[in-house]
């Protein structure tokens, strides 16, 4: 593994794991944290950290009783990008309700938090906008360079 900042460390072995699964075929179980742990010399805290970024993004989940595999959907788009592409899909316009966390998160699968996060980036971004009590809106439709 090449030498990293002691706090990038974690993205490094994302990165990683990242093309790990993407040479692989099908949606399958990933070596045990243990497997990891030695396979890229970090510790349990560094491959777990690791293993968030790639839930974050759709490509891992865990499973009670199993372990973590990857996203058995199919779409290797990040979850940034398929929240954003919400919009397109669902011909939501400039001052359309988007939807609402809880649908987001039954949708994709996804943690609140990690909805949350991508929620957060996009009105970052300028392409949603909150009021309080009402839910968030859409503020400007996405560009390639707007993406999060």
């Amino acid at each position: 593994m090449p030498q990293a900042s002691p706090r990038g460390t974690y993205l490094v072995v994302a990165e990683a794991l990242r093309a790990e699964i993407q040479q692989q075929e099908g949606a399958g179980a990933l070596p045990s944290e243990a497997d990891m742990m030695r396979s890229h010399g970090v510790g349990r805290n560094t491959i777990r950290r690791a293993l968030k970024v790639l839930e974050a993004d759709g490509l891992v989940e865990s499973v009670p009783g199993i372990g973590w595999r990857a996203a058995g959907d199919g779409d290797r788009r990040s979850l940034a990008e398929r929240m954003t592409d919400v919009i397109a899909e669902e011909s939501l316009s400039v001052g359309d309700a988007y939807p609402s966390e809880a649908t987001l998160c039954a949708r994709f699968g996804a943690s609140r938090t990690a909805v949350r996060r991508i929620l957060a980036q996009m009105e970052g971004n300028g392409l949603l906008t909150t009021v309080h009590g009402k839910g968030r809106t859409v503020r400007a439709l996405p560009t390639p360079t707007t993406r999060p």
